[in-house]
């Protein structure tokens, strides 16, 4: 990872600093309308993504699904459906699907007038930036959307979007490519029931090579399951086989008692605050725990308000006043009083509010600013908070006695800091440990603290360090577990006491971030079993403790490379299996001639270019094998006149038939009503069970009569999609390879009779390696690539010496850190109380569930 930039000085001098003002290389002094520029909505949107989703990066993909997600449950919050079923197809597509109100098809008489063309209601709503139902209360009492931005991005930034819509007793059809409609909607036969199905890629134009992440996607469609109580949400990952089906009869009761499985709870029953005051659902729940931290999440119509606002300040102000004038009506409290974050220790509480018309404070929702519900939750959570306490004594007495240890260990905290800084003032900075090995540099943002595992670790950390802006601080052993301690007697702990005066910028609410001594704070640890425990323990520490130093991305973890590549005097260190193959790749192409058979001789860039078409196809191919569709029985059904693959898979009744384009399918069924005098029934593989019991649910993808789609009586009407969506890509990669001299015959070996020989050849110097078919060939050049090499797999830094240490984990130029980030604070918050809590069940439950997601195993 480079050093970042530092901004250069500036002159102390404003005259002399504009005197010297000249335009940026490359641009003009002319400045007219010639340098304007209008950009269309999905212009505006592909080239400053940012301004929709955040970022190109993994969050700002997964955004993509929340916006599909979020409308289907518009339609659940406001009493329109209580299915939803999200699918990771396995070709990286995301198919949602709700049994709603499904979105209008017909023509929009304004919105057409408006752009100058008849225009159907659902392509406004999937191109038209500011067209949406939500701008009032008519369509939606309540919704998460407020701009109508959301799914238009999703299509704008996705290489295709199908929508499936099933509304007025038919189906409709509508499908884009990078936002552009292709052709208008269509009618495709009668369909039962209504709902909404959309379907899209991620465009990797847009966002590289990223693919989804189950337990982000996971972890989000649980959240919403729990805040929409009652309503069934299937997740299906195809690429695994994983899955689950969420629905919570008693919702965010069921999600405190979730977020508390593994504290141990200080009463038994959660307290729920749920009602409608003054046009404002409120629905809040509660439970205290033997934790020493606050776990509250804050949801506006679904969103999650991770900075808070008025409904968090409001119940805030309810539980403090509360728990204070009941503390002091039981004569409880004698020396010190507890303050509102006294009251708050241990607490973990779910504020879900849903308002008509919610105020952000950004475009990014993460804070509700609506003043006049500050008071509207502290009314009504006060008052039934009141009777609560009064009506159990017990669990108030329970609930104010820890306030009352929590202040009492906050003093207790304070002193120790107080007696800390008279001593060595090393919460200052000052009085630094003796083991420390400070580098030279005073310039803060270069320089670096390296806290490493174990003193001889240290030592070759040590011998490889570049002294100028690294410094070492060797860890003995293994530091309390900052999670389950309280601030007085982590403070007691001696490394933790050189950790504090080292970095110099205090802990808890002491902390001053200009105070640091280092720009980078780097935890580098064994890949072991011990090494990972260690590290878990500091990051545990600094989330804890240091909590601003790890959001403003100070806190990193050094990453050891995987592999050292050595081939004769040279050595390289690798650090991914990924990119292991990618090299491997690369080395056995340096040489390779491949001979197809036809007198041709291919090497170099064509080649290359071979090979990586086919190492990119073979995904597809795996994924299009696992849905039980042979290669070559596909190849038979190819379309001679363009050479692509059926992407359709199509029954009537039971009668079966392939299409390569919509066209092709359209014209089929056309047809096939004329031929039966009537409309065609849709069923193309809805994913949503209909008519299952709670006890019982229905297989997501699972057989026909768990469709709400039920079949007709007359099964010969019943027509029935598959879309394969990995095709789609096989077949720009056959095109590629067709303009190569290779057909798809080449991908499927053939039979022979042993006699022939081998129909391609593979030559690298006098070596010679026969092949049978074209799918083989990336395999045998990464085996061509790995001959002369000794790779070595390393398990982690205490494999390394000062040298080695120097080139693959301290030596800028060379390194690979991994920065520490607070995307998702309540997740972060969650696991830290299932590895470092008191209760053995959830964290036994969390290593079976992840086990098969090791990727170094220390044995």
């Amino acid at each position: 990872m480079a050093d970042e930039q530092q901004d250069k000085p500036q002159s102390d001098n404003p005259s002399e600093e504009s005197s010297d003002l000249s335009p940026p290389e490359g641009t003009s002094n002319d400045y007219g309308s010639d340098q304007m520029r209008y950009m269309s909505d999905l212009e505006h949107v592909r080239e400053r993504t940012g301004m929709y989703i955040g970022n190109r990066d993994t969050r700002g993909m997964h955004h993509l699904v929340t916006e599909v997600v979020d409308n289907s449950i518009d339609e659940v919050m406001n009493g329109y459906a209580n299915r939803v079923a999200v699918t990771v197809n396995v070709d990286g597509s995301i198919t949602v699907e709700d049994d709603g109100r499904g979105i209008p098809v017909d023509i929009h008489p304004a919105l057409s007038a408006q752009v100058g063309k008849e225009i159907s209601t659902l392509e406004g709503v999937m191109t038209i930036l500011k067209f949406g139902g939500k701008f009032d209360n008519k369509a939606y009492k309540t919704s998460g959307g407020l701009h109508g931005i959301g799914v238009k991005a999703v299509n704008f930034l996705s290489e295709w979007l199908e929508v499936y819509v099933r509304r007025d007793g038919h189906a409709y059809q509508h499908e884009y490519e990078r936002g552009l409609p292709q052709g208008p909607v269509r009618r495709i036969g009668k369909a039962e029931g209504s709902g909404t199905r959309t379907t899209f890629k991620p465009d990797p134009q847009m966002f590289g090579d990223l693919k989804f992440d189950y337990n982000t996607l996971h972890r989000r469609l649980k959240e919403l399951a729990y805040l929409n109580k009652g309503v069934r949400i299937l997740f299906k990952d195809e690429r695994s086989g994983q899955g689950e089906d969420f629905c919570y009869t008693r919702g965010i009761v069921e999600y405190v008692e979730h977020l508390n499985r593994s504290s141990e709870p200080i009463h038994p029953e959660v307290v729920h605050v749920w009602g409608e005051f003054e046009n404002c659902e409120i629905d809040v729940a509660f439970q205290y725990s033997g934790e020493f931290t606050e776990n509250v999440h804050c949801y506006v119509n679904n969103i999650n308000t991770h900075d808070g606002g008025t409904h968090l300040s409001g119940f805030r102000s309810a539980l403090t006043r509360t728990l204070n004038n009941y503390g002091k009506r039981e004569n409880l409290f004698k020396d010190l009083v507890p303050s509102g974050e006294d009251f708050r220790e241990g607490l973990t509480a779910v504020v879900s509010v849903r308002i008509p018309e919610p105020q952000f404070e950004s475009q990014t929702k993460v804070k509700l600013n609506n003043p006049e519900l500050e008071g509207i939750v502290t009314s009504a959570v006060g008052e039934y908070l009141g009777k609560y306490l009064e009506e159990n004594p017990k669990v108030a007495k329970a609930i104010v006695n820890k306030a009352i240890l929590a202040v009492e260990a906050r003093e207790a905290a304070r002193k120790a800091k107080q007696l800390m800084r008279e001593r060595k003032g090393a919460l200052a900075g000052g009085g630094l440990p003796g083991k420390l090995r400070d580098c030279s540099s005073k310039e803060v943002d270069k320089c670096e603290l390296y806290l490493v595992e174990g003193d001889s670790a240290g030592g070759s950390a040590e011998g490889g360090r570049l002294r100028e802006f690294q410094a070492i601080l060797p860890l003995r052993g293994k530091i309390i577990n900052a999670y389950k301690s309280r601030e007085d007697k982590v403070l007691d702990n001696a490394e933790v006491r050189a950790m504090i005066a080292a970095v110099g910028i205090g802990i808890g609410e002491d902390q001053d971030l200009s105070k640091r001594r280092y720009g980078r704070v780097i935890i580098m640890t064994d890949a072991d079993v011990d090494g990972s425990h260690i590290r878990t323990l500091l990051l545990t520490f600094f989330y804890r403790q240091m909590y601003d130093l790890v959001a403003r991305g100070h806190v990193y973890v050094a990453q050891p490379p995987l592999f050292r590549v050595r081939k004769g005097k040279k050595v390289e260190y690798i650090q991914t299996e990924e990119e292991m193959r990618k090299q491997l790749l690369e080395g056995g192409l340096g040489e390779s001639v491949f001979e197809p058979g036809d007198g041709r001789r291919i090497e170099g860039d064509e080649m290359a270019k071979l090979v990586h078409t086919l190492a990119t196809m073979e995904d597809s191919l795996v994924a299009l094998e696992r849905r039980g569709v042979s290669l070559k029985v596909h190849a038979e059904r190819q379309d001679p006149a363009t050479g692509k693959l059926p992407i359709f898979h199509v029954f009537v009744g039971y009668d079966e038939h392939w299409f390569t384009t919509r066209d092709q399918l359209d014209a089929f069924v056309k047809a096939k009503e004329e031929e039966l005098g009537g409309e065609l029934t849709v069923e193309s593989g809805p994913v949503v069970p209909a008519n299952t019991t709670d006890a019982e649910p229905a297989e997501a993808n699972g057989d026909d009569s768990a469709s709400p789609l039920a079949a007709p009586t007359d099964i010969s009407r019943r027509l029935r999609i598959l879309e394969l969506h990995e095709v789609r890509t096989i077949n720009t990669l056959l095109s590629d390879l067709s303009k190569m001299g290779f057909e798809i015959d080449t991908l499927i070996p053939q039979e022979r009779t042993g006699e022939e020989g081998s129909r391609y050849t593979i030559r690298r110097g006098e070596n010679e390696v026969g092949l049978e078919d074209l799918r083989r060939l990336p395999a045998a050049i990464r085996a061509a690539g790995e001959k002369g090499l000794q790779i070595t797999r390393f398990k982690g830094l205490g494999e390394m010496n000062a040298e080695e240490l120097r080139d693959t984990t301290l030596d800028p130029t060379n390194r690979t850190l991994l920065r520490v980030r607070m995307d998702d604070a309540a997740a972060a918050d969650d696991l830290f109380r299932i590895l470092m809590g008191d209760q053995v069940e959830p964290r036994r439950d969390f290593i079976q569930t992840h086990a098969l997601d090791v990727k170094n195993l220390d044995v």
